[in-house]
């Protein structure tokens, strides 16, 4: 969460271990046209997104949520999972009826951690998408030791972890759960996505964890596998459920909160003078990634195709951005010269905007030292409605496909009072504008100034 700011009390508690380092990086041209490289064009390299799934306040449907983004609905509320009460923030995006039913058996569900349970469904959502249902004929033909899962998560089984810590305390050592510590680290969602009977990938698994860039870096390290030739077919995304009571206290102990209890619906405001920090949201956003080789081979349907990505860190602070935004310019340069994509290609930014003070500029100062001219670039910011889901960037990643395959970009809520640095940006302010995107970015930074950047584009033979 590399956009948030610390109040001054935990400022000066970190800053007593961690300095920020305030020295210029030295310029990086910008890439031109004529120098930007070429783009892949070996089938067993070039990457493509065959499937996509999710679990959102809006549903687990892509459909459905992305009708709902493009209605501007909010999923922000108070929170009914637990008492709130006496709290400084009781509301989150927080995801009602959730059922697992058909994808994960009985004693599982009840054991599992949530960021485990979005996982799971999210995955199993995205292979039937990628006409890849568990027991399929096409199922049965893939490779399962080409085939790997990258699923990250920032925190891991919260809820987990601290059931775990409250049996030690209450009931001692010897009535702690040998689930404690297994569904509580990061990498178990991964893991488990891949023992889940019927999937069985074998190949590369692992769980990237880097704070609130965790997804989106996900999605790059997966398709770093396929581009290396380790695998045919990859799951890449991210799943958080931290809309609990130890997730709740931590995030508004640090002071990063929006604190609009008497109105939840118009709280995450990107870009809005007014904002107050982010809304506490929660997900999971899993792709189907696949060689183009593999992908034509079963004739899957391609929906977009992943052109490069780039990871990167402030190198300045533990909780807040670089004020001069440099370490995500320099994520975007390096994810356009990978994707062989000029800045003049790029007309969508699904941005990172969470709502912060100060990270919402940092963001915005380095995109334009990115993009000189932004009057065709639509920049959206699904955080508006979803609240901030922290590691499921891949839920942000499928705003930015959809994008392309509908013709419509959602749109920007609450921006009541925009702020005057945006000016030079069509934020889609409040309603949904039509436009063909041509190349799209999706970006994602976190704590410990980790920024990751990935870039899609509408697939062409």
């Amino acid at each position: 969460m590399q956009t948030l700011v610390l109040p001054d009390a935990a400022v000066a508690v970190a800053a007593a271990d961690v300095t920020p380092r305030t020295q210029p990086l030295p310029h990086r041209v910008s890439i031109s046209p004529s120098r930007a490289p070429r783009r892949e064009s070996d089938p067993k390299k070039r990457v493509v997104i065959t499937g996509m799934g999710v679990v959102s306040v809006f549903g687990n449907d892509v459909g459905t949520f992305y009708d709902r983004l493009l209605a501007g609905e909010s999923g922000a509320a108070h929170i009914s999972r637990f008492d709130p009460t006496g709290f400084s923030t009781r509301f989150a995006a927080q995801i009602r009826g959730f059922s697992s039913d058909g994808h994960i058996d009985g004693d599982s569900d009840r054991r599992l951690d949530d960021c485990q349970r979005y996982a799971l469904v999210a995955a199993r959502k995205a292979l039937e998408s990628a006409g890849l249902a568990l027991g399929s004929t096409e199922m049965d033909k893939v490779d399962v030791e080409r085939a790997g899962v990258v699923v990250g998560s920032g925190i891991g089984g919260v809820k987990q972890f601290a059931a775990g810590v409250e049996r030690l305390v209450t009931k001692g050592a010897s009535k702690v759960s040998p689930f404690s510590v297994p569904l509580a680290i990061p990498n178990m969602a991964s893991a488990l996505v891949s023992i889940d009977a019927g999937i069985g990938f074998m190949g590369p698994n692992y769980s990237v964890s880097t704070a609130c860039a965790t997804g989106t870096h996900c999605i790059l390290s997966a398709a770093d596998q396929i581009c290396l030739g380790r695998a045919d077919v990859m799951l890449a995304g991210g799943a958080e459920a931290a809309i609990a009571p130890a997730g709740l206290a931590g995030l508004a102990a640090l002071g990063v909160l929006s604190r609009r209890n008497a109105d939840p619906a118009t709280a995450s405001r990107p870009w809005d003078r007014d904002r107050d920090d982010f809304v506490l949201g929660e997900g999971a956003g899993v792709l189907v990634m696949e060689s183009l080789e593999h992908a034509m081979r079963r004739g899957a349907p391609v929906l977009a195709e992943y052109l490069g990505g780039a990871a990167s860190c402030d190198a300045y602070h533990v909780a807040k951005p670089r004020p001069d935004g440099r370490g995500v310019s320099l994520c975007i340069e390096r994810s356009l010269e990978d994707a062989g994509v000029a800045p003049e290609e790029v007309n969508y930014i699904n941005a990172n905007a969470s709502s912060t003070p100060a990270g919402d500029m940092a963001e915005v100062k380095a995109l334009k030292q990115v993009f000189k001219d932004t009057s065709q670039i639509k920049m959206n910011a699904t955080k508006s409605m979803v609240g901030h889901c922290l590691a499921a960037g891949g839920l942000e990643a499928i705003a930015t496909i959809k994008a392309m395959t509908t013709g419509w970009v959602h749109p920007t809520i609450n921006q009541f009072n925009p702020d005057p640095a945006v000016d030079q940006f069509d934020t889609v302010r409040d309603v949904k504008k039509q436009h063909q995107v041509n190349v799209g970015i999706s970006n994602s930074f976190g704590f410990g100034g980790h920024n990751s950047v990935v870039v899609f584009a509408p697939f062409k033979c």
